[in-house]
């Protein structure tokens, strides 16, 4: 079992992650879909969900979405929100969709590079190209890596109700590593999360041998102009070519 597999699936990832500013990702999904001028009853693919912020309100926003997400747990949690325009379902990010022709797939949050292989990263780019309409839009909200090499905040602590999380980042060749150690009931976990530091040239590369064009890198959520060395985000539109 891959870490992603195993630390997606514990209630301790939800709970670190707990403090996600919802009013900030709603704002960001508003901003993203009127800049694409997306009309109502488009179809979007919102592509490693999570436990389905994201789906939830592009649905009230009125789009048709699926919400894929290889943690059955979550998709579990997301299924109370299920109606004829929201589904969700279980699926590795590597894999084909089995899905009609959508008009977007979003891929948001740093839901990339948790792969080793690059034949892996670009499956990912094949299978959001092949299920795309002609024109269509892929959304890749990824991490600035020169953003990340310079603030890398070593060692910290973060509290959530009785639990200490101790965090420790390191970069190993091509990787940021977090390593996540606390205790609950008496009990020691110790997990980590490994994601691939991408250049923008890389992210490109895939995106064009696939039959993407690349036509906007934003750099935060507000939707501002991409800085590689202020820019905290790497959000990146590309279009399917027709």
């Amino acid at each position: 079992m891959e870490w992603f597999e195993s630390w997606f699936d514990t209630p301790y990832y939800h709970l670190l992650y707990s403090n996600r500013d919802y009013t900030e990702a709603e704002n960001f999904i508003t901003k993203l879909t009127q800049s694409l001028q997306l009309p109502p009853s488009s179809k979007i693919i919102d592509l490693a969900c999570g436990k389905g912020r994201h789906s939830v309100f592009l649905n009230k926003l009125g789009y048709d979405v699926l919400g894929l997400d290889l943690s059955r747990q979550s998709i579990e949690f997301d299924k109370q929100f299920e109606n004829q325009t929201l589904i969700f379902d279980v699926h590795d990010i590597r894999n084909p969709i089995d899905a009609d022709p959508v008009d977007a797939v979003f891929n948001l949050f740093t839901s990339f590079g948790y792969f080793d292989q690059e034949s892996d990263d670009k499956k990912v780019f094949q299978s959001v190209y092949s299920v795309l309409k002609p024109g269509g839009y892929f959304v890749l909200d990824y991490l600035n890596e020169e953003y990340v090499r310079s603030k890398i905040v070593p060692e910290s602590v973060i509290n959530r109700g009785d639990i200490d999380f101790k965090i420790c980042k390191k970069i190993e060749g091509r990787h940021i590593i977090k390593d996540i150690r606390f205790e609950s009931k008496g009990k020691p976990y110790h997990f980590f999360e490994k994601v691939k530091l991408h250049t923008l040239e890389e992210i490109n590369s895939y995106a064009s041998e696939c039959g993407f064009e690349r036509l906007k890198i934003w750099g935060d959520y507000q939707l501002n102009s991409f800085n590689k060395e202020t820019s905290p985000r790497c959000i990146n539109l590309f279009k399917k070519k027709s």
